[in-house]
């Protein structure tokens, strides 16, 4: 599977753009706040082949341009099923942190995931383990090489628990969850560098009760 991250909009996010070689068939993981994704994807050339968007959680840097790439990519859209709470705020999300200017609509969700539902991105089989803690349905989607942890999990940190239906006891137990998968996979996180599992538990300051 080919991996090509695209950092977007105000809040730095990490977006991703994940293909398979054999069939060329890519799907879209997270979407920012804002138009820069569409922007970056409408710069390659050739144009990427999208068949499916993947969100992580209902965050609005990571589904807030839902509405609009949906516009340009009418492709099935798949979010947690945990998650629907988290993401039916989109649209007052901004407030919580004083600007309304983030509010943003939902878009349309096509599927619901659950814990160990797999995905088929041409080829490749993608599978889905649900992460709840930084929100109600966080969750990551993995093949044999990579994860895509959304803000469950960052290089030398962890995702933030004390937002809106954030849960500090439930995120204790994905991340005891989350590490206990192959250590070689390389952790691709809603923020910030590229990581293994095995590198975050060897050295992860916040997961040193799993040392």
């Amino acid at each position: 599977m080919q991996v090509e991250c695209f950092t977007v909009g105000a809040f730095r996010v990490n977006t991703y753009l994940v293909t398979d070689v054999q069939t060329g068939l890519s799907a879209i993981i997270d979407t920012g706040e804002s138009v820069e994704l569409i922007e970056q994807l409408q710069l390659r050339q050739p144009q990427p082949h999208i068949s499916m968007i993947l969100l992580t959680h209902g965050h609005l840097d990571h589904a807030g341009a839902l509405p609009l790439l949906q516009q340009h990519y009418p492709v099935p859209t798949y979010l947690p099923r945990l998650e629907q709470p988290m993401f039916a705020t989109l649209p007052k999300q901004g407030d919580w942190f004083g600007e309304p200017a983030f509010n943003r609509h939902c878009g349309q969700i096509d599927h619901y995931l659950d814990d160990g539902d797999t995905i088929m991105l041409g080829k490749t089989q993608l599978r889905f383990i649900s992460t709840p803690g930084h929100t109600p349905g966080q969750g990551c989607y993995y093949d044999d090489q990579d994860i895509f942890v959304g803000d469950t999990l960052f290089a030398g940190s962890i995702g933030r628990y004390d937002l809106p239906m954030g849960d500090a006891e439930l995120t204790q137990q994905s991340l005891t969850k989350l590490l206990r998968l192959p250590g070689h996979l390389r952790v691709h996180s809603g923020h910030g560098p590229v990581t293994t599992l095995a590198q975050e538990l060897k050295s992860n300051p916040y997961l040193q009760f799993l040392r």
